[in-house]
């Protein structure tokens, strides 16, 4: 099997590792994983702050770089849903104002064949036992794209029950937002702050060693809010746990 990866801007630019985790994680799985140069940005921050005219030549460069490959994959949920529920709607509007279909065929084409790491890896691959091993007490938040949006359920907790060395440990509030929203942590830098301060206060709450989430950007925020406290809690990306082996974990 072929597939594409889909890195994002914050795992490009602030989180490479995260990327580089995703493919060997899929190679130790038999997957074969290229990575299309000409990918840029999903265009999310254009599109909730507003400017979705702005976001349409985005839209058409994600069709152009993943034409070929029947799967897409990303290590974001965020950016999973904005494709697959956005572009719809980005394409159906530039139809209604007469604007043609090409938007609407390019979403068409982009929606079925895009997924969440954690989504392939269940729903596609149909693993839960990837066969890593990483021996710390780990809690885990459900970010709000991957649970509202994609409605990713319980397939990262299966996936991580599956890892050897592990104890999960039940994060309260887990369903409540960690406040940052993309743009709208810029635009209500106080709400932002204090719903963070009540995400880490529930991730400390656990003793937990790291605290694990499926979108870097999420991580983000509870990271710096943690750094900040003076915590030693790690956040991580729940694709660099599920790559670690007994040779490789930190």
């Amino acid at each position: 099997m072929r597939v594409a990866l889909f890195v994002t801007c914050i795992n490009d630019l602030l989180h490479p590792r995260t990327g580089q985790a995703v493919v060997e994680l899929l190679e130790r799985l038999g997957v074969e994983v290229d990575f299309p140069a000409e990918q840029s940005c999903c265009g999310q921050p254009q599109f909730n702050t507003g400017y979705r005219h702005a976001t349409e030549p985005l839209v058409r460069r994600f069709d152009r770089a993943f034409r070929d490959y029947e799967y897409v994959v990303t290590p974001s949920g965020s950016c999973a849903a904005m494709v697959r529920d956005n572009y719809p709607r980005i394409g159906a509007k530039a139809a209604a104002e007469g604007r043609g279909r090409e938007l609407t065929d390019a979403a068409a084409s982009a929606v079925p064949k895009t997924y969440e790491l954690t989504e392939f890896l269940v729903d596609v691959l149909k693993v839960t036992d990837v066969g890593a091993y990483y021996p710390h007490t780990v809690t885990y938040h459900p970010t709000c794209h991957g649970l509202r949006m994609l409605g990713l359920g319980d397939r990262p907790r299966r996936l991580l029950a599956h890892v050897k060395g592990l104890e999960l440990r039940e994060l309260p509030g887990a369903e409540e937002c960690c406040g940052f929203g993309g743009t709208f942590a810029v635009k209500n830098p106080a709400v932002s702050a204090a719903m963070g301060a009540d995400k880490v206060r529930n991730v400390l709450g656990t003793g937990a060693e790291a605290v694990c989430t499926v979108d870097n950007s999420c991580l983000l925020h509870i990271g710096g809010t943690l750094t900040r406290q003076g915590s030693t809690v790690r956040p991580v990306h729940i694709a660099e746990i599920l790559a670690s082996t007994e040779g490789s974990v930190r």
